[in-house]
């Protein structure tokens, strides 16, 4: 397995993103099927897990915690907090609350402990930056988790570049975590240069362009009712159709590469810098597999530049968010 700098950690290349098994695409897998796809991936060399206290609302890292602490020395563990489920209302129902007080950090972070089946969680992100708290407010808060031994590292998630310099200022940082694929480019606009001047990793979610760059998503109409891409809106049936333009040429580069679809997506991400760890997420083991061989794709600077040109914040139709999602980010939202 091809590893990279994960701060103080060497790990795979490729990590695996958890989310999917419980959260955001639909009705979760079942705990059988999450518990092949995370020891399958664990068995092929992935040492990189990525998941959040959001995450179907905590049942993520309870699928997490109940496959893989066995294995707890085997993988670097990440995970996140500052925005989570809360029962606002009194009646038992979870809303998604945005939330980074010190005070809030701290107990979510014990109950990720406690759901992870861990001691230390080797990288814990800020989710979401609460706009009505400074960030160095929040850091100052997962430092005090640094020194109290609950967590190795930090990491920050959708934040500017300003913001990681003011987060760094007050503790490293280890890692930035946001979207980025040849769909979602904003990263470039300044955090990637930022975290390359700051020796800061850069993890890139939904780096098969939330499955745009499979292939495979001809009909936005046939997602599951409580798919968030519905909500999306280049997702939206009008938007969608003039983005399907661009997947001819997108599939023809792949051939000519002699890879799958989402192999040439990630193989881009890889080629863009050796600092940028992908962490695509299945519920599929011929889908995982998949993403892993695009460890072996090697692009040439003329297939590097014909992606760049053909999918990009010019050619595709749509901004990643609707209006509070956007708002709720701290990054340039093409």
């Amino acid at each position: 397995m091809q590893t990279r700098k994960l701060g103080p950690f060497e790990v795979s290349a490729i990590g695996l993103g958890c989310m999917n098994l419980s959260h955001a695409y639909g009705a979760p897998v079942s705990a059988a099927q999450g518990e092949r796809v995370l020891l399958a991936a664990l068995d092929a060399g992935v040492t990189l897990f990525d998941t959040a206290a959001l995450y179907g609302f905590g049942a993520n890292e309870t699928l997490v915690g109940q496959v893989l602490s066995r294995h707890r020395s085997r993988f670097t563990l990440a995970s996140k907090c500052g925005m989570t489920g809360v029962d606002v209302a009194g009646d038992g129902k979870l809303v998604r609350v945005i939330d980074g007080r010190p005070e809030a950090i701290r107990a979510s972070c014990e109950a990720s402990l406690k759901r992870l089946q861990t001691d230390v969680i080797d990288l814990y992100y800020l989710h979401r930056w609460d706009k009505q708290v400074p960030v160095e407010d929040s850091v100052g808060a997962l430092a005090e988790l640094v020194a109290a031994g609950k967590i190795r590292t930090i990491g920050l998630s959708e934040v500017s570049a300003a913001t990681l310099r003011k987060a760094h200022a007050v503790h490293p940082v280890t890692a930035v975590q946001t979207e980025y694929s040849l769909w979602t480019r904003n990263p470039e606009i300044a955090v990637l240069e930022a975290c390359r001047e700051l020796g800061v990793a850069f993890v890139a979610f939904s780096p098969v362009g939330r499955g745009f760059l499979g292939g495979n998503l001809q009909d936005v109409n046939t997602l599951d009712a409580k798919d968030i891409r519905r909500n999306m809106p280049r997702f939206s049936p009008e938007n969608y159709a003039e983005n399907l333009q661009l997947l001819p040429s997108y599939l023809a580069i792949a051939k000519e590469a002699g890879c799958t679809p989402a192999q040439l997506a990630l193989a881009w991400l890889l080629h863009t810098g050796k600092h940028i760890i992908p962490i695509p997420g299945t519920t599929r083991l011929e889908h995982l597999q998949d993403n892993l061989g695009a460890l072996n794709v090697k692009l040439g600077a003329d297939a590097m530049d014909r992606l760049e040109i053909l999918v990009n914040e010019k050619t595709v139709t749509g901004k990643r968010y609707n209006a509070q999602g956007n708002s709720e980010v701290d990054t340039e939202t093409f």
